[in-house]
């Protein structure tokens, strides 16, 4: 019965989970921020925040001036985490845009999320429960200490070696709203009948959503964004009739760079979803987006762009009538054509088309969904394209809370 989950703890969701990278809060800029969050396979980096000193054992001893025995007195606590849409929305802010090089030498406490309650350090033996609970009260992360598996020593070398991997002595790891949905998922026949039921007939749509059209500048859409990041959401792009044929999702932008700063203070909503779907941008948006940058006077976000565009010539003419109409046209320009008939489920190939089901689908189905495209949430829509709402990981495990809730009322009584 669904009742025997309630036996297992965090730990048991942490097997295999890698440890955290971390930066510190005190000595970090956003530049090095960016670095790390490239180099790093995650797309998250967390932050910490730590007050300690260093004491030495009593079997201390000295090679090569560094010190291999000692004792760590105080505490480090993880305040945060940074992604790309972090900095990209940094960079986006007006007193940056001039001098993106001098903003990223800003502190990195100044992206840092005010609100701290989105990073929570939980025990191992937490129950799942609770950390549900966590989650559903704002939690999007949740740190654990790992278990500890190799030496004391051996710890204390990677610490000296590789850099504050280790806090308070120990590696930590966390916990996503994905891993305990995958978590939930493994044994979902515990549910029944509750996976075979409908978004429709669960309740559990949210109507209230973010979109943008699709010719509207994609500045325009960089306040919803970062709500979106807030809230594990998408920014859904919708045609003239409010059909859906897309998205500026937090998650895809996450994987891109910081290149996607000069595509937002020039390019629509649906160049933005054609510079995304590429992969790296066309030499046709590249130009549009240098034509651009020169006439608000933001030449200085050209070197976000980098060397690898400099072949790009925004002063040359084109080869055919098609590049001579790209070149002088506006900024919020069609680059592309966008058609209905695209597959929603192409999401690995054409990485702004949104992951969407029907009310109708199971909540087993939309869970499935959402883990194989690495998603929070899934769009609800009807069959003519028309966005009905969406549906998260956390309206899903509120389902299951208020399930297991029920076994234990029953069971305690």
């Amino acid at each position: 019965m669904a009742i025997s989950l309630l036996t297992h703890v965090i730990s048991d969701l942490c097997l295999g989970k890698p440890a955290l990278k971390s930066l510190s809060v005190s000595s970090t800029t956003v530049g090095d921020a960016l670095t790390a969050i490239k180099a790093s396979e995650d797309n998250f980096i967390s932050i910490w925040s730590c007050d300690h000193q260093r004491k030495l054992g009593d079997n201390h001893h000295i090679i090569n001036t560094n010190i291999v025995d000692y004792h760590e007195i105080g505490s480090c606590k993880c305040v945060g985490k940074i992604c790309m849409v972090d900095i990209i929305c940094f960079l986006c802010k007006e007193e940056n845009l001039k001098s993106p090089s001098s903003a990223l030498l800003s502190p990195v406490s100044a992206i840092l999320p005010k609100d701290s309650a989105f990073i929570k350090h939980v025990d191992p033996s937490t129950g799942l429960l609770e950390a549900i609970d966590l989650i559903l009260e704002g939690a999007q992360n949740l740190v654990v200490p790992i278990q500890n598996t190799a030496s004391s020593n051996s710890r204390r070398k990677q610490l000296k070696v590789k850099g504050p991997t280790i806090h308070n002595g120990r590696e930590y790891c966390w916990l996503t709203q994905e891993d305990v949905i995958q978590f939930i998922l493994s044994r979902i026949g515990l549910f029944t009948p509750i996976p075979g039921l409908s978004l429709e007939e669960l309740e559990i749509i949210q109507t209230k959503v973010l979109t943008i059209d699709y010719h509207a500048p994609a500045l325009t859409a960089l306040e919803a964004i970062a709500q979106s990041l807030v809230e594990q959401t998408s920014v859904g792009v919708v045609d003239e009739d409010g059909a859906l044929v897309g998205e500026i999702s937090p998650f895809t932008l996450c994987a891109c760079d910081e290149t996607v700063v000069a595509a937002l203070m020039t390019l629509s909503s649906g160049d933005l979803m054609s510079y995304i779907d590429w992969g790296g941008p066309p030499e046709d948006i590249v130009r549009v987006m240098k034509e651009s940058l020169k006439e608000k006077r933001l030449e200085g976000l050209l070197e976000v762009l980098g060397d690898e565009y400099s072949s790009y010539s925004t002063s040359s003419a084109s080869s055919s009538s098609d590049d001579e109409s790209l070149c002088s046209s506006s900024p919020t320009s069609r680059l592309t054509r966008y058609n209905r008939s695209w597959s929603y489920s192409a999401r690995m190939v054409r990485k702004a088309e949104a992951i969407v089901c029907h009310p109708k689908s199971s909540l087993a189905a939309v869970m499935i969904q959402a883990i194989a495209h690495r998603v929070n949430y899934v769009w609800v829509m009807e069959d003519d394209c028309t966005p009905v709402g969406i549906v998260t990981f956390r309206d899903m495990l509120d389902v299951f809370r208020e399930y297991l809730q029920s076994m234990v009322d029953e069971w305690g009584a």
